[in-house]
Parts: C-alpha cells; sequence; structure tokens
C-alpha cells in the first residue's frame, strides 16, 4: 500500500438528504420497482421525525479520519444515493489509482447487503484498478473493541441508574428468511459478533440476548426474534429496563436514530420498561482503527 496509485474505497447504503428526496431514494433502493403508497408514507414519516440522516455526513469523517491515519486517498461511494459507487470509481479512474482496498461499512456478509456493494462496484464488468474487496470482517479484533469500548461505558451508566444489572439487546438488521435458507453467511456472523462483544465486554450468558431489528415491510418472512418480542421476554424475567447495543450498524442512521430511539423507546416505555441505547461508532478513534487494521491485513 506504499504506491501513491493505491487507495481505500469505502462503501456504504446512502442516505437521502431529506424527506422530499425519498421517492427518488427508494427507485434506488427497489431497482426502479413501485413503492406503496402506504410504504412510502411511512418511510417519509420515519425521517422527518429525525430531520435527516446524517449516516454520508458521518460516513465522510470516517473517511477523512482513515485517510489522515493511513496518509492514503480514501474515497467514498454509496449505492441508493450521492455520491454513488459508479461515479465515485470514475473519479478514482480519473485520478490515477491502480489499486484499492474496498471495505463495506457492512462487517456481516449478506447478498442482500454486501454482495449488493460487490454488484454496484461492477467487479465483473472490470473495475478500471484493481480492487481488493474485503468480503466480511464481523469478527475483527479492533472492531470487536471498538464496539466493547461503547458498551461498557453505556452499560455500566444504565445498571447504575437502574440500580440492577441490566439486560443488553444486541440487534442486527433483518433479512429476510429466505436469504438464510439459501446458505447466506449473515445470521451466523452477526450472532458471532454479538458473543465476542459480550465476551470481551465479561458479560455473563444471562446479561444480555440477540435479536434481529428493521424487518422489511415487504412480503415473506424476516428473521427473528424482533426486538419487541424480546423487550416483553424480558419484562416477563422481571427486569424494568433494556440496553440496546446495535452490532450491525457503523453509524447513526434512520435504522438508529428512529427505530431504536424512538420506537422501541416509546414500545419499552408502553410495557413499563426504560431503554438506553449504546453510542454509535460513528467515527470514534477505535473505530478508525478497526478500518486502519482491515486496510494493513490487506497490504
Amino acid at each position: 500500500m506504499s504506491s501513491p496509485k493505491s487507495a481505500i474505497l469505502l462503501l456504504a447504503h446512502g442516505s437521502p438528504e431529506s424527506p422530499a428526496d425519498i421517492p427518488e431514494f427508494m427507485k434506488h433502493i427497489t431497482g426502479g420497482r413501485p413503492v406503496p403508497d402506504a410504504v412510502m408514507k411511512e418511510i417519509t414519516h420515519r425521517y422527518s421525525l429525525i430531520g435527516k440522516s446524517p449516516l454520508t455526513e458521518i460516513t465522510m469523517q470516517q473517511a477523512e479520519a482513515l485517510q489522515a491515519k493511513m496518509r492514503l486517498p480514501v474515497y467514498v461511494g454509496m449505492r441508493n444515493w450521492k455520491p454513488f459507487i459508479a461515479e465515485t470509481v470514475r473519479r478514482m479512474k480519473s485520478d490515477g489509482i491502480a489499486r484499492a482496498v474496498v471495505i463495506c461499512l457492512a462487517p456481516q456478509n449478506s447478498r442482500t447487503s454486501v454482495g449488493l456493494y460487490r454488484a454496484a462496484l461492477n467487479l465483473e464488468g472490470g473495475t478500471p484498478f484493481a480492487v481488493d474487496f474485503v468480503e466480511s470482517w464481523h469478527d475483527h479484533p479492533f472492531l470487536i473493541r471498538a464496539f466493547t469500548e461503547k458498551v461498557r461505558v453505556g452499560w455500566q451508566r444504565a445498571c447504575t441508574e437502574m440500580s440492577a444489572r441490566v439486560p443488553v439487546i444486541f440487534t442486527a438488521h433483518s433479512v429476510p428468511q429466505r436469504t438464510i435458507a439459501e446458505g447466506d453467511r449473515y445470521e451466523a456472523q452477526t450472532k458471532e459478533t454479538a458473543l465476542l462483544v459480550a465476551r470481551a465486554a465479561s458479560l455473563a450468558s444471562g446479561d444480555w440476548k440477540f435479536a434481529f431489528q428493521s424487518q422489511g415491510m415487504s412480503g415473506g418472512a424476516w428473521l427473528g426474534p424482533t426486538v419487541e418480542n424480546t423487550i416483553l421476554e424480558l419484562k416477563e424475567e422481571g427486569h424494568r429496563g433494556v440496553f440496546v447495543q446495535p452490532i450491525g450498524f457503523l453509524c447513526d442512521h434512520v435504522e438508529v436514530l428512529y427505530d431504536i430511539d424512538i420506537a422501541f423507546r416509546e414500545f419499552a416505555e408502553e410495557n413499563g420498561m426504560k431503554l438506553w441505547r449504546t453510542e454509535s461508532l460513528n467515527d470514534s478513534p477505535a473505530f478508525v482503527a478497526a478500518l486502519a487494521g482491515l486496510v494493513r491485513r490487506r497490504a
């Protein structure tokens, strides 16, 4: 990675810049298929409650921090919004990049996420520079360390406030069950990430559970258990609060700021439970070190 024509490319989901952008944004997500009016209205409502998703802004901050640490150019490409992956690849070609380590900001590999990033990168069509594509990094020691630092601080604060050991719910984005039935490793990798963080944070087996969040609105069965059912299960066990740590998300965006901070918190309160959430990794030094570790491993 010492060549001046080497670079790093971060790939992320992308997010609309305002609620007015959501119709166009959804076209990219669905590949142009029509979205039911009720679904479009609900998604617009969620974004309106959080103002805007900071995903793009935070991803750019992550890239800047990584570039400063590695002293290599770092580019960002979004699958569903600007800057689109294809646009970024063209810019890298124009800049004379000869080789790039490509990291998806989704550490657990699923064909519904990493697989689609790879397709958008169009490796088969001949990307105009050599690519070292990181398939998954769900168990990278630096990533586990970054998550562990966050959960320790937040969980201890919640336990002190509750004067009891508050159970932790590790979460990741759900995917259709058929994806797993067809051999996708995503479910196993998300659960392994949770287990590694729990061990590193010295959580006992009874201190934590795992749940899938943000199930899709399309037809068909999605992976569970849901966060809502897990909260009810913990209530039945006598707990009065829960602490949520998403280990499938690397920065604040709608699945964190709405799904957890608004929807799950309201659900918990309606059931007599208090809900805390760990801080997202965002551009924390520990997370940037994890990205740098990935790049060094590929050098």
